[in-house]
């Protein structure tokens, strides 16, 4: 046993998994050296009461190597998924106390207890060893016939004992049993006797309950997360306009812009948020564009989204440009509880003179991609104009030329990277995003190149290219 730390001597960190590997090894080596040595042991097959004694010794010391390596692995691969068909039972015969060991000569009803198996039954040492028949007499009765058929396997068909079973100690301490043995066969091959080695296992095993319910406790958890996970996507999913490939707006005239969106959601172990995109022809034949993102997460979030997608349909459809609908939209969510505004960007295109007129709220511009380069568009002069009710928040307008391609996103569309740094990255895919190329093949492009990272939240993309 290693000895004590000093006082003055910090402990050591827990191990990283090149140090658990290397423990690993050397598990294995030990455990392969300590069966050699075993099986080079003098006596092996001797009947010698101490030959017995040491073989018996050999094979826990396997078994404790065996469930040291098991534990090792079980630390540097982490707990088992849920879904895993046939988990490993335990690792049998682990040995945290001291060995007991016992012998029962069948021809003179004589048995032989050694002192530490007195104190693992719990007995007095002053009392005479139990019989083989007075032997259940300790054990609990749903162990019982476990025991009989065990003793009974090994004198009749002379099988090894290897199991556990409970036993009830004075005063009603329940204690759990790992009992190996097996028969002495006399000359003419008939069982004399049976030998067998005792270990109190209940430590481990009440140690292995506890890692198996904090397992299933952590998997329990992660398995509500996936599902809330899940239930928030499709109920986003039911939330944001169905739109799977280009969108065709219900105008009357000719097409004026080609639009295509998508919808990344974060990782499976991350609780989804609040980002949306949104496009909706107006009454007037302008149309609206607008992304955002609100606080919170998870399926709560959700239903906000739905109160905030219909409050800025409702607003624009009434004639609001889009500062003054940026500014309505904060007061109304400023007295409400929930949701809260956490980033917002709102564009009304004119196709009659290519204007596209937007406001922000703490939002990425939108970028302009044109000619094969592409650049965000300046922000408005007074992005806020005042800090009490009713305030209105500044517009910018800009002129677009027919083959413009317009981008919106949220702030986590490319893993790892916001504001300049994130908007830099999409600006140098404009030779990419630039030419004869449809809304659906810029979306699927920026999908392309950010889409496969892992994201800690959901992100949403929008193109709209000038048709006309």
């Amino acid at each position: 046993m290693p000895s004590h730390l000093s006082a003055d001597r910090p402990a050591a960190q827990p191990p990283g998994q090149g140090s658990v590997d290397a423990l690993i090894s050397q598990t294995r080596r030990l455990k392969g050296d300590v069966d050699a040595v075993r099986r080079d042991a003098a006596g092996e097959g001797s009947d010698h009461p101490r030959e017995r004694w040491q073989r018996a010794l050999y094979d826990l010391a396997l078994h404790q190597l065996s469930d040291l390596d098991e534990h090792l692995a079980q630390l540097r691969d982490g707990p088992l998924p849920t879904a895993a068909p046939h988990p490993p039972a335990p690792a049998q015969g682990s040995l945290l106390s001291r060995v007991g060991s016992a012998e029962w000569n069948l021809l003179t009803d004589e048995a032989s207890w050694s002192g530490e198996l007195y104190q693992i039954l719990g007995r007095d040492p002053a009392a005479p060893p139990l019989t083989l028949d007075e032997l259940p007499s300790l054990v609990v009765d749903e162990d019982r016939p476990k025991l009989t058929a065990m003793v009974t396997d090994c004198l009749v068909d002379a099988r090894p004992i290897d199991g556990e079973f409970r036993i009830a100690r004075r005063g009603g301490d329940i204690r759990t049993v790992h009992m190996m043995g097996e028969p002495v066969l006399d000359t003419d091959g008939s069982t004399a006797s049976m030998w067998a080695v005792l270990r109190d296992v209940s430590e481990l095993r009440r140690s292995q309950r506890v890692v198996s319910e904090t397992r299933d406790s952590l998997h329990h958890r992660q398995d509500a997360a996936r599902s809330e996970h899940r239930l928030a996507v499709e109920l986003q999913e039911a939330v944001l306009p169905p739109w799977r490939g280009s969108l065709r707006l219900p105008h009357r005239g000719p097409k004026t812009l080609d639009l295509a969106s998508r919808r990344l959601p974060a990782s499976a172990h991350t609780m989804i948020g609040g980002d949306w995109y949104d496009a909706l022809e107006l009454t007037d034949g302008e149309t609206l564009l607008s992304a955002g993102d609100l606080t919170g997460q998870g399926v709560g979030v959700t239903s906000n989204m739905t109160m905030l997608l219909g409050a800025v349909r409702g607003m624009a459809m009434a004639g609001a440009p889009p500062g003054q609908l940026m500014a309505w939209l904060n007061q109304l969510l400023d007295a409400t509880v929930q949701p809260a505004l956490g980033s917002a960007v709102c564009c009304r295109y004119r196709p009659a003179t290519r204007t596209l007129v937007w406001a922000q709220a703490g939002h990425p511009a939108p970028l302009l991609f044109r000619d094969g380069t592409g650049r965000a568009l300046n922000a408005p002069d007074g992005v806020l104009l005042g800090a009490t009710s009713g305030a209105v928040y500044g517009q910018a307008e800009e002129t677009l030329r027919v083959g413009d391609l317009l981008l919106l996103h949220t702030d986590g569309l490319v893993p790892g990277h916001t504001g300049s740094a994130a908007a830099n990255l999409l600006l140098g895919l404009a030779p990419r995003l630039t030419g004869d190329r449809t809304a659906e093949d810029c979306v699927r492009t920026v999908v392309e190149e950010f889409g496969a990272s892992e994201r800690e939240d959901n992100a949403c993309v929008l193109v709209a290219r000038v048709m006309s």
